[in-house]
C-alpha cells in the first residue's frame, strides 16, 4: 500500500512537471506586454521590418497616460496586435522635449501613427480605450485609412 502512494505521488510530480513549463511560458509573454522601443531604435526598427510605427508621448504626472499603462496596454488582444504589427515606440515627454516638439505634442497622452518610412499618417490626442485602440490599430495596419474614414471602417467590420 506505501509502494503504491509512493507511485502514485512520483507519477503526480512528474505529471505536474510536464504540465508546468507551457503555463509558465504563457505567464512569461503576459509579463513582457507590449515591445516598446527607443525613438531611434524603433525607427531603424521600422525601416528594416517595414512595419508601421506606434509612436506614444507620455507622462509620469498624466493622470491618462498611467490609465492607458494601467488598462488600454494590458489588454491581450492590444498587446498582441501592436507586437505582431506594428514598432511600438513609447516617449517620455519631459526627458524627449526635442522629439515631442517635433511632432507638436499637446495634450497627453498623444498617440502617433506614422508609415515605416517616418511619414505621419494621423494622431489621437487623450485616453483611448482598448476596444477603440484595437480598431485604430486595425485601421492603420490594414491600409484602411486611404481608402476611408475612421468612421466608415467602424461601420464596415
Amino acid at each position: 500500500m506505501i509502494q503504491k502512494i509512493a507511485v502514485l505521488q512520483s507519477t503526480l510530480v512528474l505529471l505536474g512537471l510536464i504540465l508546468t513549463p507551457p503555463l509558465w511560458a504563457a505567464s512569461q509573454d503576459q509579463k513582457k506586454g507590449i515591445k516598446w522601443y527607443g525613438y531611434e531604435e524603433g525607427r531603424r526598427q521600422a525601416v528594416r521590418s517595414g512595419k508601421k510605427i506606434f509612436l506614444h508621448f507620455k507622462a509620469d504626472w498624466c493622470v491618462y497616460c498611467t490609465k492607458m499603462d494601467k488598462e488600454t496596454f494590458v489588454s491581450r488582444p492590444v498587446v498582441r496586435y501592436l507586437n505582431d504589427n506594428f514598432v511600438s515606440i513609447i516617449i517620455d515627454v519631459d526627458r524627449r522635449k526635442k522629439i515631442a516638439a517635433k511632432y507638436r505634442v499637446r495634450p497627453l497622452p498623444m498617440t502617433i501613427f506614422i508609415d515605416h518610412d517616418g511619414a505621419k499618417l494621423a494622431g489621437r490626442p487623450g485616453y483611448i480605450e482598448p476596444e477603440r485602440l484595437l480598431k485604430l490599430l486595425q485601421f492603420f495596419h490594414t491600409d484602411s485609412y486611404k481608402d476611408m474614414s475612421f468612421k466608415d471602417f467602424l461601420h464596415k467590420t
